[in-house]
């Protein structure tokens, strides 16, 4: 497994990079899949400094994307924080490829108390189709905002691609362009 390590606005150290290797590094023995794994850790200057660091890894499980984030004012804690919720994920995609390979039509939901019950599994309810027209990203915007939505597809007139825009926590946007893999 390749594990790629980034940061912005501050530098990491060895003994963080060490540590970041050994907490995540582990991930591959649940999941020997994985192709390539991606941390990106960022600290940010916030007013509440329980928030400061933002640790987001993504997982590439043979073209399945696991991705979980966590924020904390200790860096040492957001890495223990994240990595297990990439373990959490780990075990749900894998509990989901058991399923499948058995051919149960119905999933597994765990109460409290212990007993199980079966559930129908989540499907399509609504097919929407509408047409695209190419536009630039400024204008995706406006249509985003005029529809109220945290989304919008559209044919983006600079690439001639389909692209997802979509609206981030922060206020900001983010745009996805897909790549055939």
């Amino acid at each position: 497994m390749e594990l790629q390590i980034a940061a912005q606005n501050m530098e990491l150290s060895p003994a963080v990079r060490r540590y970041i290797e050994r907490k995540l590094g582990r991930l591959n023995r649940h999941l020997p899949n994985i192709i390539a794994s991606r941390v990106e850790i960022i600290e940010e200057k916030t007013k509440s400094p329980q928030r400061r660091y933002v640790v987001q890894v993504t997982l590439d499980s043979s073209g399945t994307l696991l991705r979980g984030e966590r924020r904390g004012g200790d860096l040492f804690t957001a890495i223990d924080k994240v990595a297990e919720i990439m373990d959490r994920q780990i075990e749900h995609y894998k509990g989901k490829l058991y399923e499948k390979g058995r051919g149960s039509s119905l999933t597994r939901n765990e109460f409290s108390e212990g007993e199980e019950a079966m559930e129908p599994p989540r499907k399509v309810v609504k097919v929407k189709r509408f047409a695209i027209k190419p536009m630039p990203v400024a204008e995706a915007i406006d249509q985003m905002e005029l529809l109220g939505h945290d989304f919008f597809l559209f044919l983006n007139a600079d690439t001639g691609e389909v692209n997802l825009l979509y609206r981030r926590k922060d206020g900001n946007y983010g745009q996805i362009e897909p790549e055939l893999g």
